[in-house]
């Protein structure tokens, strides 16, 4: 349509100017004395529009010549801009496929377009680094000056001095960008790498939290950064029987309930003579997760002369696992702490009777020594030898 708009107009126009040509019959007089030159007002409105097309296009071309050398310059830094970013590109895409030598190399490339130089720095200290390079990574890092890219800047050198190992230099790091304000669940990330480096459990298990609660960290892993954190803390507060139970006291359920950690506190519960507070751990624990350790951990909190409620509570145990080896065992070691022989002995028997023999050699030969210290303590001493003579057939 805009075609046949313009078609039309042209064609009018035409028309239009045949018209005024065809009924115009003035004249144009100049006067130059001596000389009058006559012209059809036709013929002088044609010179008119020719002279102006003349001097436009004189003008036009003088114009473009004076600016052929700044257009000149601008195409130059327009080619060099396009060659550096596409050196930035291939930067990037080389450090992503492991190629760090032609990374720094291309890095250094896209420095020759300054707005792009200190990001391209960046990438060419990672480079580096990724080659163990750490003097080149830092001469990178020093090229890192605007005060926009500071962030930038301490985010990588963090992450790539805890990847080095250099835990104290991340958190110094960590700490500068702190002091700016900067909580980030990235630099949280690297912060909890360093504390686990330098061992720091206390750091380990509140960032672990903070990060889990965050979603920013998967939950098995969050779990087991969890344990090892706790575990460590119980076993530097073994020895402090109220350090111990403030810390436990300080944990949430879940990480009560969890067997890694259950079953270290019931440890040293017990070994502090608290086994009242050690039985609980275990049987709450229990509750929710039903783990052979636990079970087995569950004799050392008994009280010597009053483990009959322990023992009615394996025996309720058993009604939902009927076929348990290591509550078997279990109940015959309280058993034989209460000088219960014959219950004692049939629970030795039916743990030897559903422990796997592969799987559960270790169960196999503790059952054999309990059954041959049963025995002695009812001078049997025959049947003790014959489960003395079986354990160690086993344990070889």
């Amino acid at each position: 349509m805009r075609l046949l708009f313009w078609v039309a107009v042209l064609f009018g126009g035409a028309v239009g100017l045949a018209l005024f040509t065809q009924f115009n019959h003035s004249n144009v007089v100049l006067f130059y004395p001596p000389y009058r030159v006559e012209l059809s007002l036709n013929l002088a409105l044609a010179l008119l529009l020719l002279l102006f097309f003349v001097v436009w296009t004189v003008m036009s071309t003088i114009r473009h010549l004076g600016d052929m050398p700044r257009r000149a310059a601008a195409y130059r830094e327009r080619s060099r801009m396009n060659k550096a970013q596409a050196a930035l590109r291939e930067s990037i895409e080389n450090l992503f496929a492991g190629r760090f030598a032609r990374a720094e190399r291309c890095a250094r490339e896209a420095q020759s377009w300054e707005d792009q130089a200190q990001t391209a720095a960046l990438i060419g200290a990672r480079a580096a680094h990724r080659m163990q390079e750490t003097e080149r990574r830092d001469a990178w890092m020093s090229q890192v000056t605007d005060p926009e890219r500071e962030q930038a800047r301490l985010v990588s050198m963090a992450e790539l001095l805890v990847d080095a190992r250099d835990a104290d230099g991340a958190l110094e790091t960590i700490a500068q960008l702190q002091a700016q304000g900067a909580r980030q669940i990235h630099v949280q990330r690297i912060a909890l790498r360093a504390h686990q480096h330098l061992k720091n459990w206390s750091e380990v298990l509140r960032l672990a939290r903070s990060l889990e609660k965050r979603n920013a960290l998967h939950p098995v892993l969050a779990l087991r950064l969890k344990q090892m954190a706790v575990e460590a803390m119980l076993d530097e507060r073994r020895h402090d029987a109220d350090a111990l139970g403030e810390f436990w006291r300080s944990l949430s359920a879940d990480e009560r309930r969890a067997t890694r950690i259950a079953e270290p506190a019931a440890r040293y519960f017990a070994a502090l003579g608290r086994q009242n507070e050690a039985r609980r751990i275990i049987e709450d624990a229990l509750k929710f997760n039903w783990d052979s350790r636990l079970v087995l951990r569950y004799a050392d909190c008994a009280v010597p002369g009053h483990a009959l409620p322990q023992i009615q509570q394996a025996e309720k145990w058993l009604a939902g696992h009927p076929a348990d080896a290591d509550l078997y065992y279990t109940l015959g070691v309280l058993c034989l702490g209460e000088k219960l022989w014959g219950k004692a002995q049939s629970s030795f028997e039916r743990a030897l009777k559903y422990a796997d023999i592969d799987q559960q050699r270790r169960l196999r030969v503790r059952t054999h020594l309990a059954l041959a210290r049963l025995f002695e303590e009812t001078e049997r001493f025959d049947d003790a030898q014959r489960h003395y003579r079986e354990s160690a057939m086993l344990a070889a």
